[in-house]
């Protein structure tokens, strides 16, 4: 199904089981909602909502101006649209930052909360980081070519989404944790290189009722690499 939310026509299935409570789905950059839905085939007798975000899957390729608050409010309007009063959070990595601001601002309709190797916190740099971000800077300032340097993820989007990109890699969240009421449940992959375990241990320091599990042998998509203690996981807590 397709629903208009600013510039953008936002894609999303939703499998309504006529339960109380919504597992809502985010996924991360890059990806889609298709990542994600084996978990509603695991949790078969619950309403799940799984929505691609702009410019990803099924959703518009052209987006402008938006920041990690446009796509939360992008959320929020399609949980109203669709009379979802009560859910669940489950966001991987940028679904996870989504998913952090959506359960402060949505405190009364937010249930649980599952944070999936999810990003937002900043991160810890190393020496060698500052060291090529002094040369990029010199670089840029005599008028070098300097198109070649960021992430894999940066180099890949076009001007405008590059924009994005940077808005939504640089806001960061530790604000918004101590105000997280619901129950959280912190899954990480012990090997993730993106967003790493001492990430994972920060959520859980400053999310009052949260949970952490670390998945041994699984990196940033712990939910693939471990699908099955995965599933277990997230059955169990939102069943508790």
């Amino acid at each position: 199904m397709i629903k208009k939310f600013r510039d953008a026509q936002v894609f999303y299935r939703f499998f309504d089981k006529k339960t109380e409570v919504v597992n809502v789905y985010l996924h991360g950059w890059g990806c889609s909602h298709k990542m994600l839905v084996f978990c509603h085939k695991f949790l078969h007798n619950q309403s799940s909502l799984f929505i691609d975000f702009p410019p990803f899957g099924e959703s518009s390729k052209k987006i402008k101006d938006w920041t990690i608050f446009t796509y939360a409010n992008m959320v929020i309007s399609l949980l109203s649209q669709l009379d979802i009063k009560k859910f669940n959070l489950i966001g991987h990595s940028f679904g996870g930052r989504v998913a952090i601001i959506l359960a402060v601002l949505c405190k009364k309709e937010t249930q649980k909360v599952v944070l999936v190797d999810s990003a937002g916190l900043k991160p810890r740099r190393s020496v060698v980081f500052y060291f090529k971000k002094l040369v990029y800077n010199i670089k840029k300032f005599f008028g070098c070519d300097v198109s070649k340097y960021g992430s894999a993820d940066y180099l890949a989007l076009d001007e405008n989404m590059k924009k994005i990109f940077k808005s939504v890699v640089n806001t960061y969240l530790e604000d918004f944790l101590p105000f997280i009421c619901a129950k959280t449940l912190i899954i990480y992959g012990k090997n993730d290189q993106e967003t790493p375990i001492y990430m994972a241990k920060k959520l859980h320091r400053r999310i009052k009722n949260s949970e952490l599990l670390i998945l041994e042998n699984a990196g940033h998509f712990c939910f693939l690499d471990k699908r099955l203690q995965f599933l277990l996981a997230l059955e169990k807590f939102l069943k508790d």
